[in-house]
């Protein structure tokens, strides 16, 4: 099964949030409620309690969702140069569609479409949104080797990857094969444009990435930041900004639970659907929601 249920951002400005991504991405909004107070606890944020909240579902339909919510932006957050969720990767049907409907839109696209030398069946674009997130844009072409990927049903369709940043790769690796019981799959180094420049880097300048799989499902990619990354900031009580918590559906809900020592919860939300859920911190400080099947 696809394990990816949701991405949380953080957003100074719901409505302009609601209004780039319903415009632009075709996304629609099925939730609009205020942040349950025990689920703001078991984040350790509890200042967001009562805060403005909106569940976004792609144009596919698909129960993957993206959950923005209200939080003033941090002054010293910076994309791609902290620890924790860095990107959200979509997919699409038609890259080069996506680009020209993306240079009309308030979006700013970080990375034009670009073919991946040894990776013909991906073919992404990457764009920044209103709170500097940053979204893959990518057309799937055809599965991998180890992997089944998504095919979009429609222009712009859903969640399928959730990109995060750590300080220490075999580290983030062990608490999500040890913690959460999932797999690693293939470890590579790239020329990765975006880190190179975030960081200042030459281009050609390689970093090593490891995805993480269900079985045949890739679903997380966790890359080896630079020397010079740093602990995303946060308010005391509040979410890290940018791309604040990937949450994953579990077949084997009752040992993450276990194994984390945690108590689950069952907030009132059309994303958790009547579910339990449990958040569990790596390492790295980086939020993972898991939700019972």
């Amino acid at each position: 099964m696809h394990l990816i249920r949701a991405a949380t951002l953080t957003s100074s400005d719901l409505d302009r949030s609601i209004d780039w991504y319903t415009t632009w991405l075709d996304y629609t909004v099925v939730e609009e409620s205020r942040l349950h107070g025990e689920l703001a606890n078991s984040w350790n944020a509890p200042r967001l309690g009562g805060r403005r909240q909106a569940l976004l579902r792609p144009a596919s339909g698909r129960d993957v969702y993206l959950r923005l919510i209200q939080q003033d932006t941090h002054p010293d957050y910076e994309p791609l140069k902290s620890y924790g969720w860095n990107a959200i990767e979509i997919c699409t049907q038609d890259t080069d569609a996506v680009n020209a409907r993306m240079i009309e839109s308030p979006f700013e696209i970080i990375g034009p479409p670009k073919k991946i030398a040894g990776l013909d069946s991906i073919y992404p674009m990457q764009v920044m949104g209103p709170d500097r997130e940053v979204v893959y844009l990518t057309q799937i072409n055809d599965d991998l080797p180890e992997y089944d990927l998504p095919r979009a049903s429609s222009l712009i369709d859903s969640l399928f990857i959730l990109v995060m940043g750590s300080s220490d790769m075999d580290r983030e690796l062990a608490f999500l094969r040890d913690v959460i019981g999932l797999s690693s799959g293939r470890t590579m180094e790239i020329d990765y444009t975006m880190i190179n420049k975030a960081h200042g880097l030459p281009d050609g300048s390689l970093h090593a990435l490891a995805t993480v799989k269900h079985e045949r499902d890739v679903f997380l990619e966790v890359d080896q930041y630079p020397d010079g990354a740093t602990p995303r900031p946060r308010r005391e009580g509040e979410l890290h900004p940018g791309i604040a918590i990937g949450t994953l559906y579990h077949p084997d809900f009752d040992a993450v639970l276990a194994r984390s020592g945690k108590t689950a919860i069952t907030p009132p939300s059309i994303l958790y659907g009547g579910k339990r859920t449990v958040t569990l911190t790596t390492p790295d400080g980086t939020l993972i929601e898991i939700v019972d099947t």
